[in-house]
């Protein structure tokens, strides 16, 4: 399984994935900058991503917390989420992420 996520400079990372973990925990594993200061708590807006439109329909919708914490977040747009909210599976194997500014 793995993750395509565009950085900040736009350069294209593929990233292998591990059922059951973290979309955020994936991510700061292999090494990218997201900061990730709560850990995956829904508890900051730290490991904000775009996600891909065509992958929209494949991932569970936000949760009430997870919506309050995006409020928080800097730059948000109709297909932002907090990667610590998204748990990998084989159903969003290849799904395609962008970094977004944290602050």
């Amino acid at each position: 399984m793995e993750i395509i996520v565009t950085d900040f400079n736009g350069e294209v990372h593929h990233l292998e994935a591990v059922e059951g973990w973290r979309v955020m925990e994936i991510i700061r594993d292999h090494g990218l900058p997201i900061k990730a200061e709560c850990g995956g708590a829904c508890c900051c807006a730290t490991c904000h991503v775009y996600v891909e439109d065509e992958w929209l329909d494949k991932i569970p919708d936000a949760r009430d917390d997870e919506l309050d914490m995006l409020d928080e977040a800097v730059d948000v747009e109709d297909n932002s989420r907090l990667s610590c909210q998204l748990i990998m599976s084989e159903a969003l194997d290849g799904i395609r992420l962008k970094l977004a500014p944290t602050g």
